[in-house]
C-alpha cells in the first residue's frame, strides 16, 4: 500500500525567526482531503563529545517547559549552514571546547508528527580546552560527568532532552557492537 500525502496546499499562518506554522490542504492516499499542521524549523545540531570516559552537558533554563535541563551542546542551523559547523560552533560556544574531529552520529526527528526539524548530532572525543563564548542572552553552564552517571541521570528521569537521550543511547549501543558513531 502507499502510505504517500500529498499537499495540495501550503497555508502559512506564522513566519517568525525560528519557525514557521503551516496549515496545509493534503490529500491521504485514499484520495480524502485532510489538513496538516507543520511547524517549519531549520534543525540543529548538537555535539555529544566524550573525553577520558566523560560527557559534556550543558545546564539551561528552557522557557517552554518552565525548568532547567541537561542537555548536550546544541544550537539551531542558520540558513544554508553546515549541520557539522553548526555542531562545531555550539560545542565551543556552550562549552569552550574546540574538536578538531567530530564524526556522524545519528539523525534525530524530534516530532515527526508536526515537525520537519532534523537535528544531526556528531560525536566529539578528545576536544581539547578553549574559552566559552556564550551567545547574548544566553545563560548555561557547561560540565563533564562521567558516561555511566549520565545513563543513570537518563534513566532516573534526570535527563528528559530527547536528542542527548538519543546520542547517548547510540553512543552506548555503537561501543558495545564494536563500531563508532553513524551515518548522517
Amino acid at each position: 500500500m502507499n502510505f504517500k500525502e500529498e499537499t495540495v496546499n501550503k497555508n502559512y499562518v506564522y513566519r517568525g525567526k525560528i519557525l514557521s506554522l503551516r496549515c496545509d490542504d493534503a490529500r491521504l492516499p485514499d484520495g480524502k482531503p485532510c489538513k496538516r499542521e507543520i511547524v517549519e524549523h531549520s534543525g540543529g545540531a548538537a555535539v555529544l563529545c566524550v573525553k577520558n570516559g566523560k560527557i559534556a552537558l550543558v545546564k539551561q533554563f528552557r522557557y517552554a517547559y518552565g525548568e532547567e535541563l541537561y542537555e548536550i551542546p546544541a544550537g539551531k542551523l542558520n540558513a544554508g549552514e553546515d549541520p557539522r559547523q553548526a555542531a562545531a560552533r555550539e560545542l565551543e560556544e556552550e562549552t569552550g571546547l574546540f574538536a578538531a574531529e567530530m564524526e556522524p552520529l545519528l539523525v534525530l526527528y524530534p516530532s515527526p508528527g508536526y515537525t520537519d526539524e532534523k537535528i544531526y548530532i556528531y560525536l566529539a572525543e578528545n576536544a581539547e580546552e578553549r574559552a566559552q563564548r556564550l551567545d547574548e542572552g544566553e545563560f548555561l553552564s557547561a560540565e563533564f560527568f562521567p558516561a555511566e552517571r549520565v545513563e543513570d541521570m537518563i534513566f532516573c528521569g534526570e535527563i528528559r532532552d530527547a536528542k542527548t537521550v538519543a546520542a547517548v543511547l547510540k553512543y552506548r549501543l555503537s561501543r558495545e557492537r564494536g563500531g563508532k558513531g553513524g551515518n548522517l
